[in-house]
């Protein structure tokens, strides 16, 4: 019999617990919640299913699976997210960095990795600040600047910054509705951006996890559509010559969105598939 305070036992309790509240990945969710309470990776759980919990433990254990079943997503309850080749610190002041934009950073990456000298980065709508944070950990001699327009977006990427690359000087952070409060003068070679892009209509058919808990502002839009063709019109101006515009972006709009683009003073521009083949990226060249 196993001992109902064994790591093996509380899984299995707390993954049926999680499956009768409809959360999907049940099992996961409940190993990936032990594990970072324990301090242990993952896999390790395996190798220690015997091993008992004390009260605090179990007290605090009990308390995370509870907000999971809650819909409260596991990043926020852990506090972290891993992402390209770091661990973002999260809260729900920020986005829950996904897979698509670590797909756009390898891209930025692939795409750059014949640019020897130093180049002018700028990461729009930051959040956690991963695409930043994420470039200049690959790339020490580029750049970078991070924007949003959230404070406490901003607070959580300072956090970031120090903790992936142990000091706040390596990155500029501006506090900025897209464009507005970053000096005209500045011109960068690339801009990155993961900007709000679904449609407000949209809520209904989401996950609850993202919908109760996620910040709406990097999330919905009224008119996706509007904003996006403004906010590539408005980067055209702090791009130089030649620089690049890479967005992640609503898959149904990525191809008007570049047609509409060439002719305005890009020379030219394409669009790019996620590894779930959706037309994801739009990237363009001034």
């Amino acid at each position: 019999m196993q001992h109902p305070d064994s790591i093996l036992s509380l899984l299995k309790k707390s993954e049926e617990f999680l499956k009768k509240k409809e959360i999907s990945s049940a099992r996961l969710d409940a190993e990936i919640l032990l594990a970072d309470l324990l301090n242990l990776q993952r896999v390790k759980l395996y190798v220690n299913f015997e091993r008992l919990l004390n009260e605090t433990e179990k007290d605090a254990y009990r308390e995370r699976i509870l907000e999971r079943s809650k819909n409260k997503p596991t990043a926020y309850i852990t506090g972290q997210k891993a992402f390209y080749n770091s661990v973002f610190y999260v809260n729900e002041d920020v986005l829950i960095p996904r897979p698509e934009t670590e797909e756009l950073v390898e891209k930025i990456l692939l795409d750059f990795r014949e640019i020897p000298q130093e180049i002018n980065v700028l990461d729009l709508c930051t959040g956690s600040g991963c695409i930043g944070i994420s470039l200049k950990a690959a790339k020490r001699e580029w750049t970078v600047s991070i924007s949003d327009i959230s404070k406490k977006a901003l607070d959580v990427a300072e956090k970031n910054t120090i903790q992936i690359l142990g000091d706040l000087n390596y990155i500029r952070f501006f506090e900025s509705d897209l464009f507005s409060s970053i000096p005209r003068e500045s011109k960068f070679d690339l801009i990155a951006t993961n900007p709000p892009y679904i449609p407000n209509s949209d809520k209904g058919t989401m996950m609850k996890d993202v919908v109760d808990y996620e910040p709406h502002l990097a999330l919905f839009l009224e008119n996706p559509k509007e904003f996006l063709t403004s906010l590539v019109e408005k980067a055209h101006a702090y791009l130089n010559q030649n620089g690049k515009f890479y967005m992640e972006t609503l898959p149904s709009l990525a191809n008007v969105l570049v047609s509409e683009s060439i002719g305005k003073g890009w020379s030219n521009g394409k669009v790019e598939k996620d590894l779930s083949g959706k037309e994801r990226f739009v990237i363009l060249t001034k």
